[in-house]
């Protein structure tokens, strides 16, 4: 037993105390050096094409977010009105049905005191019988006409209920919708913040690479058709592009109007509003408050749109150019259509 016991192998520990201690340091340092993004982890650089890529698409997102705001905006304050409408309404047959309850009212005590005595017998006393005859005849027409309108103001009252109940909630649908649009345009308003921290970021030299980029098509629009070469097809038009040359230098704002600023389709809808046309507030609804004309057929004043989703809208001068409210941190300016992928046109009437 003895020599059995002598032949067992010495009990394995993973480690001592003191390496246990070295170990779980090494461990923690290379979670630490993992964690802070250590060389091997380091993203690349972004050059400033690539940072001006990331930039462009973040504004494309966050002006489809605003455009369809702005339209969840307009439909709410329809809605509004609306409602606001139907409970005037309501309050003003409200009190004409009121006022004939009073005279129902007094029709019925006049009866009352009267219901005594009998049809028959006061006709016999009276001393006209006649009188009598025409009175009694004027109060059932009244009595009937005074029924009917009642009856008709029920019916109304019961109708415009229900007109209110649906407004409500359409209403407080709307009311949500614009909500969750706002918390989208709050992310995109994020991810944009990010995207310019990051420009901050930049050198000198890569910041002026950066803006030389953008600058670019700005230089090939003050290079092109000279203002006024291009003649607009109708007074309408012409007002509207003289509205729009007017707006130049005037910031971008989300979801402004003017006068002080404006967004893309704010800007539109401001110039052909100045040429007596009310077009609706939104991109993708401008596009069809005119007929469409191919980009060959382009007359200045005419409405320019970009991108698949229809997210951003210009007014056309001529010469390949229009006048527009590009994004945030932008002024309206003169640019060359082609400096976004075009999607379609239209003519306002």
């Amino acid at each position: 037993m003895a020599a059995h016991r002598n032949h067992r192998k010495p009990r394995q520990r993973p480690f001592s105390r003191q390496a246990g201690r070295t170990a779980a340091t090494l461990a923690l340092a290379g979670a630490a050096t993992a964690a802070a993004g250590g060389p091997a982890h380091t993203e690349p650089r972004l050059t400033p094409a690539q940072i001006k890529a990331k930039v462009d698409v973040l504004y494309t997102q966050a002006e489809t977010a605003t455009e369809q705001y702005n339209g969840a905006k307009a439909k709410s304050d329809e809605a509004r009105a609306s409602l606001d409408a139907l409970r005037d309404e309501a309050t003003r047959r409200t009190d004409r049905l009121n006022t004939s309850r009073g005279e129902l009212g007094s029709i019925a005590t006049a009866q009352y005191r009267s219901g005594g005595l009998d049809p028959a017998v006061q006709l016999a006393l009276s001393s006209r019988p006649e009188d009598y005859l025409e009175r009694a005849g004027l109060a059932e027409r009244a009595g009937s006409r005074q029924a009917a309108a009642v009856s008709g103001i029920r019916r109304d009252l019961s109708r415009i209920a229900g007109l209110r109940s649906r407004a409500d909630t359409q209403l407080a649908d709307l009311t949500a919708r614009r909500a969750e649009l706002a918390r989208h345009k709050s992310t995109i308003q994020g991810k944009i913040a990010s995207a310019r921290r990051l420009l901050d970021g930049l050198t000198a030299e890569q910041r002026g690479q950066y803006q030389g980029q953008d600058g670019e098509y700005a230089d090939r629009a003050d290079r092109g058709t000279p203002r006024g070469a291009v003649r607009a097809p109708n007074a309408r038009a012409e007002a509207a592009v003289a509205f729009a040359y007017g707006a130049i230098g005037k910031p971008y704002v989300w979801g402004a109007t003017g006068p002080g600023s404006f967004d893309c389709s704010g800007l539109t809808q401001a110039a052909w509003r100045a040429a007596g046309v009310a077009l609706p507030r939104t991109t993708y609804t401008q596009i069809n408050a005119g007929r469409r004309v191919a980009s060959s057929e382009l007359a200045p004043g005419d409405l320019v749109f970009f991108y698949s989703g229809i997210s951003h809208v210009g007014i056309y001068v001529g010469g390949g150019q229009m006048i527009h409210a590009p994004r945030p941190g932008t002024a309206v300016r003169l640019a060359p259509i082609d400096e976004m992928p075009f999607t379609g046109a239209a003519r306002p009437a």
